[in-house]
């Protein structure tokens, strides 16, 4: 299970290279600042995604040096110093940017990512709730889908079926949060349902070892003997040293 995180995409196609610090250079006029400011951000986004996140800190260091203000800047540095395990610096720069842009939801869901991944699930789940609010955020789907992990680690299976369904009604093509639903549904004795997200899941994703598990129950249920030792060939095969097999040989 992956929190799913947010990063503040390409919205400008200026290049580092192209800042000039003459006279007449582009950062002696405000849209040139801000340009510079968002080419900055950007650079140091693509490095962390990369994975290069000692390249990373260099352009966003110079983002703060043209606007300690920018709540952009601030998260992608936490979201470096997070992947760094910095955590003290993450949480700072995470609260300096949320400090700035207290209602932004990409660094409310970034910084519940950041909780969650503390085990500080009731302030993850706040943060959640806080980014849920924006109707109009692009990632608004994957912030359902956090939400309901976060409340199965808070034991409330429940509400993170809600959470789960809300998700998928914004976006169906979304393996993860295809399998907990199915998984919650199969718990439920919602056998037909379950089976329904089960195979949208297997359209669109490799197994791993809870869905192969998971589409053994169900074939059983549905007395497909077939499937069912077919998935259970391949849960051995792939998984021989996963709970999920010793679940599999118990229930034998």
């Amino acid at each position: 299970m992956l929190i799913r995180v947010g990063f503040l995409l390409a919205l400008s196609s200026v290049l580092i290279a192209c800042v000039s610090n003459t006279t007449s250079g582009p950062l002696h006029t405000s849209n040139g600042r801000h340009q510079a400011l968002d080419a900055y951000i950007q650079l140091g986004i693509g490095y962390l995604q990369e994975g290069l996140t000692e390249q990373a800190k260099i352009p966003l260091q110079k983002a703060l040096e043209l606007d300690p203000k920018s709540a952009d800047a601030h998260a992608a540095l936490a979201a470096v110093f997070q992947r760094e395990l910095e955590v003290q610096l993450a949480e700072q720069h995470y609260q300096k940017a949320l400090a700035l842009e207290s209602r932004n939801s990409r660094i409310l869901n970034n910084y519940g990512g950041f909780l969650y991944e503390q085990g500080d699930f009731s302030g993850a789940y706040q943060k959640f709730q806080a980014a849920a609010q924006d109707p109009m955020y692009v990632g608004r789907s994957g912030v359902f889908e956090n939400l309901g992990l976060t409340a199965l680690r808070l034991n409330d299976k429940k509400i993170a079926l809600e959470y789960f369904q809300r998700s998928l009604r914004l976006n169906a093509q979304q393996p993860s949060t295809l399998l907990e639903t199915a998984l919650l549904l199969y718990e439920r004795q919602d056998y037909v349902l379950a089976q329904k997200h089960y195979e949208s899941f297997t359209r669109l994703s490799e197994h791993n070892a809870r869905s192969l598990l998971l589409g053994v129950r169900l074939a059983k249920i549905f007395q497909d003997r077939t499937q069912a030792t077919e998935l259970g060939l391949q849960l051995k095969r792939l998984y021989p040293a996963s709970a999920e097999y010793k679940q599999y040989q118990s229930e034998q």
